[in-house]
């Protein structure tokens, strides 16, 4: 008879609960409110409100000059836990054609561009392939051109863009699509191959009735919540309103 004792029974560790990804997009309008003032500190004030892993952001340099960035570098580096996304493309600009993204300390940049588009007026789109809780996701941030028909050419061109990189990993697509119409052109490009969620009105921000601001998001992400923020400070610092969505991972994100 052996003397030594049975192993102790392997406790049952319950699973942990799947990792959650915050995202957001704002058009700050450089900066300049709904009382025509311009102050960055009220846009990472309202940053900060939300508290998303990962912004995308339009208007975010100035239009004209050396189209600077409205948002000061060490105003983000000294007042937030935010890094812009090095797109490399002038030296004072955080943006493309006034898109940046914006990610949490936490969130590991692996690569980023920019994607030049067709348009009317100037217009890019910038992305970036992110880690964030052990896995990659991709972002394109956008703005998209005031014509209807420019529009659907440019949603044509970053959705098949965004397909190639789902097949990859998590991808979600976001920012102001300028399209008040529910069954525009531009959402049957989009819809194709993305969920497009109705985070509610944005702009106007003092009353918003337009749906310009969009996410949508491929279907290795599960959508747990999204909406509208608003409060106070949102209200009066820029003519959008941002809009957000939360994010758990699904069963094809790690294939």
């Amino acid at each position: 008879m052996s003397d030594t004792p049975p192993p102790p029974p392997s406790a049952t560790l319950s699973p942990l609960p799947p990792r959650t990804i915050k995202v957001a997009s704002y058009n700050i309008h450089k900066g300049v409110g709904t009382d025509r003032k311009r102050d960055p500190a009220r846009i990472l004030k309202v940053l900060e409100e939300i508290d998303a892993d990962i912004v995308a952001l339009q208007e975010a340099d100035l239009r004209f000059g050396t189209r600077a960035s409205v948002l000061p570098p060490f105003l983000i580096q000294n007042h937030t836990d935010y890094t812009a996304v090095p797109l490399d493309v002038q030296h004072d600009s955080m943006g493309w054609h006034g898109n940046a993204i914006l990610v949490k300390d936490s969130v590991t940049v692996e690569h980023h561009d920019i994607i030049h588009m067709p348009c009317l007026e100037p217009r890019g789109v910038v992305t970036a392939t992110l880690e964030i809780g052990g896995a990659s996701i991709s972002i394109y941030g956008m703005h998209l051109d005031l014509s209807g028909l420019w529009r659907v050419r440019q949603a044509r061109a970053i959705a098949a863009l965004a397909e190639e990189a789902r097949e990859h990993r998590p991808t979600v697509l976001m920012g102001d699509l300028n399209e008040w119409r529910a069954q525009a052109g531009c959402f049957r490009e989009f819809s194709r191959n993305f969920s497009i969620l109705d985070t509610g009105p944005s702009f106007h921000a003092a009353r918003p009735v337009g749906r310009l601001d969009r996410i949508m998001h491929c279907e290795r992400l599960i959508a747990k919540d999204c909406g509208v923020h608003r409060s106070a400070l949102a209200t009066i610092a820029s003519d959008h309103l941002p809009v957000w969505a939360e994010f758990t991972l699904g069963q094809r994100a790690s294939e």
